[in-house]
Formats: structure tokens, sequence, C-alpha cells
């Protein structure tokens, strides 16, 4: 009984919930992220301990890695989290950071997407390690997630850099059993006297690239000893070098018929160990996910290894994978008719205020030569049938700046194409407010639409610098986005409602008759999120739901051609019908039914 009572204790938790919770228990006093699947959560957890942990949603994730190294060079130990293409725009101050080094612990967070079920590419940021000249850490279950950034943060301080701290979509969703401990006392560390190692001139940096060198040569050392590196000896016959999630597809697959090099601290790579382990086995494996970045520098060593000649190189591994590659075994499933199975797209929600709009945009876009320039976000869906309203999407914050670009060669060449740019509010104040910025200044007529749907919609319902509420709750000012438009220099803007569809009609036609950088503001809360007494107040739909009258129903259906998963087609009666438990009464399809065969379902029923 007393065993029981003082033993630790012990919570089920997903990777990114083991992360806050090591980070917290770390001490960390600040963290900063722009939300993005799969490391949204981190932040969201770390926002529960709001009386010891500042925990902020920035606008984009330099700006979350800027202010990350504001808080260590002021003596905290401060988190960045963000998803991997995050870091390709956290790129700039990261490898600065990396010279400059540290006061307080900092630990950078990449979340990667193997699979792509949430992204636009599938790069595997380990990479940025060697590249950007850092250590990195590698869990590969819930509590070496909370234990690796613990560990993380001390050696940051111990080595003074920045750590890179690489998880994938499977660890930090999966959840498991994690040993959860007190808080550490973790005072501000003063800053130095000399704060010239932050102040990267030229000529000082010169200085500090000489010393990073240093410190990766004693990061070499460490790894050699750390015990994030382990070897689980099972005989001679089959080794394999793993890491991250690709060592537990091995385990699965592999069980104790093999031996493992289980690589937690990836960079710098623990290069004799690597070689001492290699040496005394006589087949070597080496099993990860994506790039063949541990084999590399293991051939690289002079040593052979089977790897990426029988293990997939793209998309995201699991057991039967690499039971398959390795030996070509087929993992037993069970066999259906694929054909007789509707196909399931994500679809825009019911009520989504992006619905109207696109269904408008999609309109024109049919009837005249114009290519639509998309963003990250809710309204990528808008290119999906039946809306077919988008044309191109690259990344954050670039559908004005390729609308710009692409306007600029139509109009030299006389093409007459018109581009019409959709970006969310979230995405605009992320990178669309410089893209936006871009048109004004080089003055092209390119269309820019900003769907304002009053949150970070994809990722959860996630605050934002318009939303009026910080990450912690907190009251803040709402960043109007009709006031940066004009005062970016843009002379023509209109905010609409995007339920009212004359009212769209109208704004894209004038928009479309101008021969200047114009801009159209849908504004309208994600049908989502949870609305505060003001926003019930002003956004309060016309109607609670709809319905069909059968009596002045035609079959024609042109209502579904708005894309509501609320609408469908009976065919055994030849009417559209209306799901009432998903209708929350926007009245899009409405608007959209020649013969007002949509009504107020209340009415009808009264």
């Amino acid at each position: 009984m007393l065993d029981s009572l003082t033993s630790p204790t012990r919570s089920l938790m997903s990777g990114n919930e083991a992360v806050a919770r090591g980070a917290y228990e770390a001490g960390v006093c600040y963290a900063a992220a722009y939300p993005g699947t799969p490391s949204t959560e981190i932040l969201e957890n770390l926002a529960e301990f709001s009386g010891e942990v500042i925990a902020e949603w920035a606008p984009n994730e330099k700006v979350a890695l800027e202010s990350v190294i504001g808080a260590s060079i002021a003596g905290a130990r401060a988190l960045a989290a963000m998803k991997m293409v995050g870091v390709n725009v956290a790129a700039d101050p990261l490898f600065s950071v990396a010279y400059s080094g540290v006061n307080g612990g900092l630990v950078l967070v990449s979340a990667d997407d193997p699979g792509l079920h949430s992204s636009q590419n599938e790069q595997d940021n380990r990479h940025y390690a060697p590249f950007a000249k850092i250590p990195m850490l590698e869990p590969s279950d819930s509590q070496e997630a909370k234990d690796m950034v613990k560990a993380a943060f001390d050696i940051s301080e111990t080595f003074d850099v920045p750590v890179l701290f690489r998880m994938t979509t499977r660890i930090c969703h999966s959840k498991s059993l994690v040993t959860v401990d007190e808080r550490k006392g973790t005072p501000r560390r003063l800053c130095p006297m000399d704060l010239t190692k932050f102040d990267l001139v030229p000529a000082l940096a010169r200085r500090q690239r000489a010393r990073l060198e240093v410190k990766l040569q004693k990061l070499a050392e460490f790894s050699e000893t750390c015990e994030f590196n382990r070897v689980e000896w099972n005989g001679p016959k089959i080794g394999i070098i793993t890491s991250g999630v690709s060592y537990q597809y091995a385990r699965e697959v592999f069980g104790d018929t093999a031996s493992y090099l289980k690589l937690g601290f990836t960079h710098p790579l623990p290069k004799q160990k690597i070689r001492d382990f290699a040496s005394k086995v006589e087949t070597l494996t080496v099993i990860e996910e994506l790039d063949p970045y541990l084999e590399d520098q293991v051939r690289q060593l002079g040593i052979a290894c089977i790897g990426k000649d029988r293990i997939p190189g793209m998309y995201e591994l699991d057991p039967g994978i690499v039971a398959k590659g390795l030996f070509g075994i087929e993992t037993p499933v069970i066999h259906y008719d694929a054909s007789v199975v509707p196909p399931r797209p994500p679809v825009l929600c019911a009520g989504c205020p992006h619905r109207g709009f696109f269904y408008e945009l999609g309109k024109i876009a049919r009837r005249r030569d114009v290519i639509i320039s998309g963003d990250i976000g809710c309204y990528a869906l808008g290119g999906n049938d039946p809306l077919d309203a988008l044309d191109l999407c690259i990344c954050m914050g670039a559908g004005p700046s390729m609308a710009h670009g692409a306007q600029k060669v139509f109009n030299k060449f006389g093409a007459g194409t018109r581009v019409v740019a959709t970006i969310g509010d979230s995405t605009f104040f992320h990178t669309g407010i410089p893209s936006l910025i871009n048109t004004a200044y080089n003055r092209s007529n390119a269309i820019t639409c900003i769907l304002d749907n009053r949150t970070t919609g994809m990722t959860g319902q996630q605050e934002n610098p318009g939303s009026g509420a910080t990450l912690q709750g907190e009251p803040t000012k709402s960043i109007d986005i009709e006031a940066v438009v004009r005062a970016l220099g843009i002379d023509h803007v209109r905010v609409v409602n995007p339920m009212d569809l004359p009212k769209v009609q109208q704004a894209l036609a004038w928009a479309f008759d101008l021969d200047e950088p114009s801009v159209i503001i849908t504004k309208w809360p994600c049908t989502l999120k949870k609305f505060d007494t003001k926003e019930r107040n002003e956004y309060a739909h016309k109607f609670k739901r709809m319905t069909v009258a059968d009596e002045d129903c035609t079959g024609c259906r042109l209502c579904l051609n708005v894309g509501c998963p609320a609408l469908s087609f009976d065919h055994a009666t030849g009417k559209a019908r209306i799901d009432p438990s998903s209708c929350n009464g926007c009245g899009v399809c409405a608007q959209v039914c020649k013969w007002n065969a949509i009504v107020d379902g209340d009415l009808q029923r009264a």
C-alpha cells in the first residue's frame, strides 16, 4: 500500500502533451508558436500552466522563434513549436542563433508530417540540424518526448546552443503512458556582461562561427555517451540502426530476433558507437522514415548496410511496409470491392462562411478567363467539386504574391486573364501582409480576397491577432484587417457578408471592373467557432435550419452545387433533402434555389 502511494503518477499522454509537460517540468518560462498540425497541441497544453508559463500564438513561425530567442537572451528557458514547413519560415533566425548561442535554454520543436496528412510537402527536417549546425533529439514515444525535452534544455545551456527537437505525426498524436514529475525550479539566468555574442554583425559573427565548431566537437563527444543513444543487444545475427517512430516499427517486425542501436541524439551522431555496433553484427539494416539521413552517414563511415534499397524513401512507414520491404512479406488484410465504396473527400463544413463566396467566385471563373490563386487553410477546399474555385496553392501567404506575379505577366502579354487571390485572416497576418504590400507597391490589378472567419479554423479554432483574445484567454487588441489593408496602400476595399450572395456578386463584379489593386474582405465567423456574446448578436443567422418543401422542389439539383454536406438528393422521391442535424441555417442553399423550395425549417414544421 505504501509503495502504491509513493509511486510516481502516470498519465496517458500524446507526444505533444508530453512535450508540453516536459517543458513545464524543465522550468520553461516562455513559449511561442504558430498553430500547425501536427504541432498545435504543444502550445495549447503549455497555455494551461498560465500562472508559471507565458504561452503565446505568434503571427508566424519566424516571429515565434525570434520572440523565444529574446526570452532566452533575457535568461529564461524558452520553447518554440511549429510544423516542419514552419521551420522554413523560421530558418533565418534559426541559422543565426546557432552562431550566437543562448542564455536560457532554447528548444525548437519541429513536427514533421510523413505521408502529407495535413501538409503540402513531407520534407525531412532532420537535415536542418547539420545544416544549421545544432544538436538534435528524436523521441520514439511519449515518455521519451517528455524526458528528452527536459534533457534538451540542459544540453542547450551546457553547450550554449539551441536544440532541434524533431517529432513526426505519429509521435505527436499517438498516446502512451508517461511518468509525471514536479516542476523544476529554474531561476532566470543572469545575462552575461558581454552581450556581443548576440550582436551578429559580420566581424563578431565570424568569431562566433569559429566557436560553433568547437561546440560541435564537444557535442560529438557527448553523443557517444548520451543516454538516448543505446544498444539493445539480442545477438549478432541482425543489427538495426534506427530512430524516432521507426524504432517502434522495427521492434514490431523483428522483436527480440535483432539487436538495435536506438538513436535519440541524432546530430551529431555517435560515430564510434555506430562503428562498434556494426562490427558486432552480421547484417546491418538502417530503418528510418523519409530520407536516408542515418543511412548516408553510416555509409560515409565505410559501413555497408541495407536501407533505402529495400525500404521506401517517401510517405509514412508502418510495420507492414517495413516487413514487405525487407522480407517481401505481405501483411494480411481484409479484401473488399473498393469500387462500391463512395469516395469521402474533405469538404467545407455545413454552414461554412467560405461556401457562398466560393460558389459565386466559381461561377465567374467558369464564365471568364480567370485563375484563382489560393493559400493554406480551410479555404483550399474551395477547389473541390462542385465549387471548383481554386487553381493554385503553394505555401502560406503565397496566394496574393503568386496572383500579383501572374497578373503582371498576363497584362504584359495582353492575355486578358484576371487573377484572384484567396487568403484567410490568420494566414493574412502570417505572411499575407508583405504579399499585399508587394501588390500595392508594384501596382498590379490582381484581386485579393481575405476570408475572415474570425479564427484559425483549419488547425482547430486557435486565436489570432484579429480575434480579440490571446492563447491564454486574455482580452487583447483586435487588429482591424480593413484598416491594415488601407494602410498598406490599397484604395479599393469592400467588406461583405459571404452568406449574402447578391452582395458577394456585387463585390466581385466591382473588383473585376477595376484596373487597380483591390481587396474584398468576407467577414463571418467559422461555423465551429464558439461565439462570445458580441458575436452571437452580430453574426446571427436569419434561420435556425432549412428544409425542403417537397411540393415546390423540382429535383433540378441546383442546390447541390453549393457542396454542402447537409444537402443530398433522394433518388426514390426525386427531391433534394436537408439533414436537420447538420444544417445551421446559413441560408446559402435557399438563395441558390430558383423555385423557392428551400425554406425556414421551423416555419415549415409549424
